[in-house]
């Protein structure tokens, strides 16, 4: 049975998230019913869709899901889910996924944050500048501020 969820109730399910993702994210939304629709979705969108709808997660360092993740294990486990298989750790993501620029930057592409000793973090694009990760320890999945310049984006293939 295919279940639809009007706006409103997204709004008051998403909480602190963005119209704007939620504008990305229209359409079905993990766990409350698929669609033919969300089926052709692309992979991307699909493991952004994914991510999101594990906002809440508590972050645990070497955690691939379903219940808590590191960052790397969240952007594993969303692309997994979706049809595409990613290494395990942020730098050996950052070599799998071919490098794009910031202006050609989509939802659904991975962010890299970097430094003198190289990939630190990773995250899934989601519009406006923001993206979905698991943090840091204390922390949950969350929708984020992309805070550094210091950043890369890659694209799965």
């Amino acid at each position: 049975m295919t279940m639809r969820v009007q706006l409103p109730h997204l709004l008051v399910r998403a909480g602190t998230v963005s119209a704007l993702t939620l504008v990305a994210l229209a359409g079905p939304v993990p766990g409350l019913g698929a669609t033919a629709e969300a089926a052709k979705a692309p992979v991307p969108t699909k493991a952004l869709r994914i991510a999101a709808s594990k906002k809440g997660a508590p972050y645990r360092w070497g955690a691939q899901g379903p219940n808590s993740f590191d960052c790397s294990g969240l952007t594993r486990y969303s692309f997994r889910r979706a049809g595409r298989a990613l290494p395990r750790t942020a730098d050996q993501q950052y070599r799998h996924t071919r490098r794009i620029s910031r202006a050609a930057r989509r939802t659904g592409d991975l962010v890299f944050f970097h430094s003198r000793r190289g990939i630190y973090h990773v995250g899934i694009y989601a519009g406006g500048n923001r993206i979905w990760h698991a943090p840091k320890t204390g922390a949950v999945v969350r929708l984020e501020r992309i805070w550094s310049h210091a950043v890369s984006y890659g694209r799965v293939r």
